[in-house]
């Protein structure tokens, strides 16, 4: 139960990432810079990676530990490199936002002066709840396991 109660704040801090960075998206229509984008360039990924490593704590299994990284290096990272080419072809300024906003590891004062624009109807039309749902079906799953392992 330890094991569950040190992955959930991890958990609910990857989904506040990701559920504030899709609520400040606006795909293919401008450059995301407000929000957590002022902090990190990728922070969907940063709250994924955070909620895996939640998962994996709760979980108490180094095997989820090592395919969550294998996964990162295998698929995150190829996908941020061709994300970044596309927005440097279609957004001019995305070359000074990078020189200003870490890639991946956020810096802890904001790269931007501009307040967030995160709205609800943004964090609704990426389906971001689909993120908490998932979220608490995985943590009712390890409750069963850890309700059968004690049983």
């Amino acid at each position: 139960m330890r094991s569950i109660a040190w992955g959930t704040p991890l958990i609910v801090l990857g989904l506040l990432i990701r559920g504030s960075a899709s609520g400040t998206l606006r795909k293919n229509e401008q450059l995301a810079t407000t929000g957590p984008y002022a902090y990190t360039r990728n922070p969907l990924y940063l709250g994924s990676v955070i909620m895996a490593v939640g998962f994996a704590i709760a979980a108490k299994n180094l095997w989820i530990v090592l395919i969550m990284t294998a996964m990162f290096l295998a698929i995150y990272l190829p996908v941020i490199r061709a994300e970044e080419s596309y927005l440097a072809q279609n957004f001019p300024e995305f070359s000074d936002y990078a020189h200003r906003v870490p890639r991946f590891i956020p810096r802890l004062s904001r790269g931007s002066r501009t307040p967030s624009s995160f709205t609800w109807d943004l964090y609704c039309r990426h389906r971001e709840y689909n993120s908490v749902v998932g979220s608490l079906a995985i943590m009712a799953a390890l409750l069963v396991k850890l309700h059968w392992v004690r049983h």
